[in-house]
């Protein structure tokens, strides 16, 4: 079985950098990992992945049409269990509480630290091992 993680946001420039930073896991199946350029399209993607398969969603906050924040309590509905980790250019305090209000299990600001976020990674896999 594979274990997922949806990364939403719509600069098209984001799935190569993280791509990337995790050319060795994608490799090697320690994970997959899911592109979406707008919160819509991360919605039917969490909707067509298998429980327990999908460990962490992780959404750009602004982004046109849905944002990561009004998308944030629909994929809380359809997935109550999975953690989302906001991503934001920024990071004010406002915003980090209107994150946490609607069930963010956290708030990363760009540029993005890849170290964090693989830490981040590797908590999830063990948790779902």
């Amino acid at each position: 079985m594979s274990t997922y993680i949806v990364v939403v946001d719509d600069e098209p420039h984001v799935e190569d950098m993280f791509k990337q930073h995790f050319r060795r896991d994608l490799r090697s199946g320690r994970f997959v990992m899911e592109f979406a350029l707008s919160a819509p399209a991360a919605l039917e993607k969490v909707k067509a992945i298998p429980d327990p398969s999908l460990i962490l969603i992780l959404s750009d906050v602004n982004m046109p049409g849905m944002t990561g924040l009004e998308m944030l309590p629909k994929v809380k509905a359809e997935r109550p269990n999975v953690p989302v980790i906001m991503i934001t250019a920024y990071g004010d305090e406002t915003t980090r509480t209107r994150a946490t209000e609607l069930g963010a299990a956290g708030l990363l600001s760009k540029p993005i630290d890849f170290g964090v976020l693989r830490q981040e990674f590797d908590e999830r896999l063990e948790r779902a091992a």
